[in-house]
């Protein structure tokens, strides 16, 4: 049993879980660096349909998307090392972060390459035909058609895969990694105050979650600025949008909501 429930105590605890905030967002950040460069790399092969490395592609796609992410953690800080070894490489002193970043980047990117080619095939085909008759390269066709439609696209989805990696971050303190909900372990077994611990941690939670959330959607109102109010090709893309994001959802598929 823990303590008598005190709401004093969940005040004194914001302050405490912050100082730990830092690693949190470094986990968050170099994740989603590692995840964007990862997705785009693996979306391609399939874009373009290129025979082995688009079965490869697949192949590390179901891994992830198939299996827990905590499994995952297990497997990169364990069984990494081990393998390794076979090949003389040494990486008993490597920090545990390193191992925690790694997996999130890749389980991330796994993610990131679906919304990737969902975004880019959910643009109409017949706006980059007609680039090329107007004289447009394929370089310029897509910087300048496809590219600014697919962000546009992209952006709720690409908001819900961030929120996701954030609450996923909590599994690393299984590792050691003392970031915000290592330290909400810690404070609650040294006060035995469990839920107010607890509810401090899901109010930051709750706040950067909701601070991206609004950043993200700023950008999306300005990727699609350009789209004239009311005018009939506004309504038009908002149709064929809508559209896009449940084709984005359904390829997505189960399996990521964060802490899975």
């Amino acid at each position: 049993m823990g303590a008598p429930f005190d709401l004093s105590f969940v005040f004194s605890f914001l302050p405490k879980l912050l100082t730990t905030l830092s690693t949190t967002l470094l986990i968050v950040a170099c994740s989603l660096l590692a995840g964007v460069i990862v997705g785009f790399i693996i979306a391609l092969p399939r874009l373009y349909k290129v025979p082995v490395l688009k079965t490869l592609a697949e192949v590390y796609i179901s891994f992830f998307r198939g299996t827990p992410i905590l499994i995952q953690l297990f497997l990169f800080y364990y069984g990494l090392p081990e393998v390794l070894k076979l090949v003389n490489v040494d990486m008993t002193r490597t920090p545990v972060l390193v191992f925690v970043i790694l997996t999130y980047g890749l389980h991330t990117g796994a993610f990131m390459s679906e919304m990737i080619r969902a975004s880019v095939t959910a643009v109409d085909k017949g706006q980059v035909e007609a680039a090329y008759a107007t004289g447009m390269t394929s370089y310029q066709a897509f910087t300048r058609i496809v590219l600014p439609q697919a962000l546009g696209i992209a952006i709720p989805v690409f908001s819900n895969l961030v929120i996701a990696l954030l609450k996923d971050t909590s599994l690393a303190f299984t590792l050691g990694v003392m970031e915000m909900t290592g330290k909400a372990q810690t404070l609650g077994s040294v006060t035995q105050h469990f839920i107010e611990t607890y509810i401090a941690l899901a109010l930051i939670y709750l706040v950067i979650s909701f601070t991206i959330e609004k950043l993200l959607l700023v950008a999306e109102h300005r990727l699609l600025r350009h789209e004239a109010q009311g005018s009939p090709v506004k309504r038009k893309f908002s149709l064929q949008k809508k559209a896009s994001y449940r084709h984005i959802i359904a390829d997505m598929g189960p399996g990521k909501g964060g802490g899975a």
